[in-house]
């Protein structure tokens, strides 16, 4: 299974935001935005939480989890 982070970047462009901004906000590395850009990126849950902290929202809103390619249910 892998994360995706498209949620993410599309509240940050519903918000008018910019990942630099959330960045800053979250007090969490750029870098590490520039990571979950990325399908498949994994980050700590203390960077999730920092991110949810800093937008008000919940996990389920910023990320979903998805089946890798060769993974069958």
């Amino acid at each position: 299974m892998a994360a995706s982070y498209k949620k993410l970047f599309k509240m940050l462009i519903d918000r008018e935001m910019k990942s630099k901004d959330l960045a800053a906000r979250a007090g969490i590395s750029p870098a590490t935005l520039a990571k979950m850009k990325k399908d498949g990126a994994t980050v700590s849950s203390d960077v999730l939480v920092k991110i949810c902290t800093a937008l008000n929202c919940t996990v389920n809103d910023i990320m979903d989890v998805v089946p890798n390619k060769n993974e069958e249910f």
